[in-house]
């Protein structure tokens, strides 16, 4: 995106959204965009969840565990993880490792666990946090079951503001991976043991020293997927109530970019009463409702601050909204349209697009990582502070 702002340093946010591959091909068509304009290198804080996080932590694997610079992720990364999700089955990989190991079988309710060696094994993640080069910050977001909260991995350390918190430097970055694929139900939690750790905690909340909690009340902590708590992954760097950029080691950022590769809630009758589904559906409900309250919060600030950041969905479609939003816009919005964009059947079969950790076939891997492109492109240059180019309309 243009994040020009005069005389200030550009501090670039970055929300990347679960939805398994179908959201990590999404958000590396994003990023495409954002590097073709060099802006990768002013991005200081990335929080992701579930298939965000799998995808940034693929592009780290892949520029040696540092931040890559712009024609670092356009010559080699990108097309690393293009051929990765299109020649490897995480999830195939995955039930093997849990089927036919008998170590293994002891995770059969823990599943996120088996993820978490898959991910060392098939994808060669065998680094432990603490090696992770922390040119940017990275908020891995994960859902602590014993206290509901926002579980997170950041800056060396892991945990949540009511168990406290604990050096996470030995911890792997494949089971900090693991977290975001753990959805309850289909892989189940990482269980790690509380009692490995050693525990701090301020005793107030504006306290600038930390105290030792000598044991936790949980033996063990069941982590989920942080998208039960937030799919979008905002709360780290945005503030929702206040509607104000949060301040971090790196500074305050000042533009902020949400990727949005969510599934969107299908319309559909209600189960009958007695199909477990029935469940499954009220919870998608409920799920939905709460990033609905985000994104409407965040768009409100958007609203009133254009060019402070931009709202990339995934399903959105380019000539629609052009026409809707080009009041005031009419000569950009005239070029936009003359443009060629995907379809709205391709744009419908990449929304509508599985959330798996399955093998991708290269068209659709491409047909994601374009929308992703197209999206931040054509947001760009309507919204935001982009430009064109009189030959390519």
């Amino acid at each position: 995106m243009s994040a020009k702002k005069e005389s200030t340093e550009i501090k670039i946010g970055l929300a990347l959204s679960g939805g398994g591959v179908r959201a990590a091909a999404f958000h590396a068509g994003v990023l495409r965009y954002l590097a073709e304009k060099e802006q990768l290198e002013m991005i200081s804080h990335v929080s992701s969840v579930s298939g965000g996080s799998l995808f940034i932590g693929l592009v780290f694997n892949n520029a040696q565990y540092k931040w890559p610079s712009s024609s670092e992720y356009l010559s080699a990364v990108f097309p690393q993880i293009r051929e990765l999700l299109t020649s490897k089955s995480l999830q195939r990989s995955a039930i093997f490792n849990l089927l036919l190991n008998p170590l293994n079988w002891m995770f059969i309710f823990s599943r996120a666990n088996v993820i978490a060696q898959t991910i060392k094994s098939l994808w060669g993640i065998n680094v432990l946090l603490g090696q992770v080069t922390p040119n940017i910050l990275w908020s891995i977001n994960g859902t602590a079951a014993e206290t509901g909260r926002r579980f997170r991995f950041k800056n060396g350390r892991m945990g949540d503001y009511e168990i406290g918190y604990a050096d996470a430097t030995k911890f792997p970055l494949a089971s900090a991976m693991a977290v975001s694929a753990a959805f309850p139900g289909g892989i189940g939690p990482l269980v790690i043991s509380a009692n490995e750790f050693q525990w701090f905690k301020k005793p107030q909340w504006d306290a600038h020293d930390e105290k030792v909690i000598k044991k936790l009340p949980f033996n063990k902590l069941h982590l989920y997927d942080g998208g039960l708590y937030d799919n979008l992954g905002i709360e780290p760097i945005f503030d929702m109530g206040t509607q104000q950029f949060k301040d971090s080691e790196h500074g305050k950022v000042n533009y902020f970019v949400v990727s949005d590769a969510g599934a969107a809630l299908s319309r559909s009758s209600l189960p009958h009463m007695l199909n477990p589904l029935r469940f499954k559906r009220i919870a998608d409900i409920a799920f939905d409702q709460t990033r609905s309250l985000r994104v409407r919060s965040f768009v409100n600030f958007l609203q009133k601050n254009p060019s402070s950041g931009a709202y990339l969905q995934i399903g959105s479609f380019p000539i629609k909204t052009i026409k809707r939003l080009m009041r005031g816009r009419e000569k950009v919005a005239e070029q936009l349209l003359n443009m060629k964009w995907l379809q709205e059947n391709e744009i419908e079969a990449a929304a509508n697009y599985p959330t798996t950790l399955c093998q991708m076939t290269t068209s659709d891997f491409d047909l994601l990582a374009k929308h992703g492109w197209e999206t931040a492109r054509w947001n760009d240059l309507l919204l935001g502070q982009g430009y064109i180019n009189q030959s390519e309309t």
